[in-house]
Formats: structure tokens, C-alpha cells, sequence
């Protein structure tokens, strides 16, 4: 699998999350007749925040995903670990903001989504590093 490819799994599973948390927002707000904002439902307004929360953090990881795979001196794995932390990080903040208080879901989701963060953050510094330095 060429990197690009590797990159393009990502970046649908996370494109297709987003739209199904949206989704999930809209019917939020049909189903208690919302025109604009949470209305006061507590439902509606985890709703907002699963999808508005997956929205702050999946576009910057897919672009940092991106660039690391134009380095071809970075292993593979960095690329998947990366990317599945990403989206199994997502998916479980995602159910655990919908289940409503600090639970499992949303700390494990956190902690995934900073280690994504991580991964790529200091993937991109070496990279970057070692190409300055002609290494």
C-alpha cells in the first residue's frame, strides 16, 4: 500500500465520522425543533460539542498525516499508528461526549487523540530535522 493510499483510509473513515456526527446534530435539533443552537437539551448540546470536538481536532492530524507521508524515510507504521489512534481516539470520544460525563470513552479518546498529535508532531520534527542536517 503506497503511502498516499495509507493517508486516503484515514482520511475517509475521519471525513465520514464528521459527517455522521453532523447527522447526528441534525437530528438532534429536528427532533426538539431547534432552529439554531442546543435549544437547553442536554442531548442536543453533546451532540454539538462530539461533532464541533472532532471537527477542532481531525482536519490538523489529516494535513500533519499528509505531510509525513511525503517523507520516505519514515517508516510505514508511523503513518497507521497515527492514523488508527486518530480514528479509534474519535469514535470513542465521540460515544463517550454522547453517553454525557467523564467516562472511559471520552478519556480514552482524549488520550488517543493526544497521542496522535505526538506521533505526528515529532514525526514531522525529525523529519524535518534530519532533512536540515543532510541526514
Amino acid at each position: 500500500m503506497l503511502r498516499l493510499e495509507i493517508v486516503a483510509l484515514y482520511a475517509g473513515v475521519n471525513i465520514l465520522l464528521l459527517l455522521v456526527l453532523g447527522y447526528l446534530v441534525t437530528q438532534a435539533r429536528r427532533t426538539h425543533k431547534i432552529v439554531l443552537g442546543d435549544g437547553g437539551h442536554d442531548a442536543t448540546t453533546r451532540a454539538i460539542r462530539a461533532h464541533a470536538n472532532a471537527a477542532e481536532y481531525i482536519p490538523a492530524a489529516l494535513v500533519g498525516l499528509l505531510i509525513l507521508s511525503l517523507f520516505n524515510t519514515l517508516p510505514v507504521w508511523l503513518l497507521h499508528a497515527a492514523g488508527i489512534s486518530l480514528t479509534l481516539g474519535r469514535i470513542l470520544h465521540a460515544f463517550g461526549l454522547h453517553a454525557g460525563k467523564l467516562n472511559f470513552g471520552r478519556l480514552g479518546g482524549m488520550v488517543l487523540t493526544f497521542l496522535t498529535y505526538l506521533l505526528i508532531g515529532a514525526g514531522l520534527l525529525y523529519a524535518g530535522l534530519t532533512q536540515q542536517l543532510g541526514g
